[in-house]
């Protein structure tokens, strides 16, 4: 068997058992995941040119109880970054996707103590301007332990006692009509870690859902809408 076909056998032996693949061009620290087009709460695709600017947004990818964070920067960031996991492992971010290259998206689990936004509550959040305690304005600000992240450069630390980058969310872009998808992650995942963690809470909450896989869709939402209360500090 050529080399070729013995890879092309394999990975589709893990995409049917719904595990993610590495993808080599981009590193090992990429995963590919189930492809989802990014709605809204109707179903309706969202339109990358009509994101609003610097807002909060949230959905679940790649799993139903794992949040992340869509931003429409307003500024386009398009400046390659490499970056570093906590396993010492480098891997490049390429930049923002859309129109002006100014749509990001991340795990909005906080690479320091796991901290995320539920339903009932969120420490951390996208943060336009600078505070008291975030002297860094536009930054991803967990106030559990006040670890701050950069958007326009991968998601790197800038504050706090962050170990590693967010994990970011890989999007394709259609410029035809104009949609976003979800495609997979980059960097240092902490789904693992997540899950260990919050087991009873997302089994009270989700059941053996927790762990579904997104594929399809995944709804967006504004994260003043998700949440009942975002903690600001």
């Amino acid at each position: 068997m050529r080399r070729r076909e013995f890879i092309r056998i394999c990975a589709t032996g893990i995409a049917a058992t719904g595990m993610p693949a590495s993808t080599p061009a981009q590193g090992a620290t990429a995963h590919m995941y189930a492809r989802a087009k990014l709605v809204d709460a109707r179903g309706k695709p969202l339109r990358a040119s009509a994101l609003p600017v610097q807002k909060n947004l949230i959905f679940q990818y790649p799993f139903a109880s794992t949040p992340c964070f869509l931003i429409n920067l307003g500024r386009p960031a398009r400046t390659s970054t490499v970056l570093k996991t906590v396993a010492n492992q480098d891997y490049e971010w390429k930049g923002g996707v859309g129109p002006a290259g100014s749509i990001v998206a991340y795990s909005a689990i906080c690479a320091h103590q796991l901290a995320y936004p539920t339903k009932e509550i969120s420490f951390i959040s996208f943060r336009a301007e600078s505070s008291a305690r975030n002297k860094h304005a536009q930054v991803i600000h967990c106030c559990a332990e006040h670890s701050q992240y950069d958007p326009a450069r991968g998601g790197r630390v800038v504050a706090g006692p962050a170990p590693q980058p967010l994990a970011a969310i890989l999007l394709d872009y259609d410029a035809k009509t104009d949609e976003l998808f979800a495609t997979g992650t980059m960097g240092g995942e902490m789904f693992s870690q997540f899950f260990a963690k919050y087991e009873f809470k997302l089994a009270m909450e989700l059941g053996a859902a927790a762990r579904q896989a997104v594929a399809g869709t995944a709804v967006v939402s504004e994260l003043d809408t998700y949440c009942r209360q975002q903690v600001r500090c």
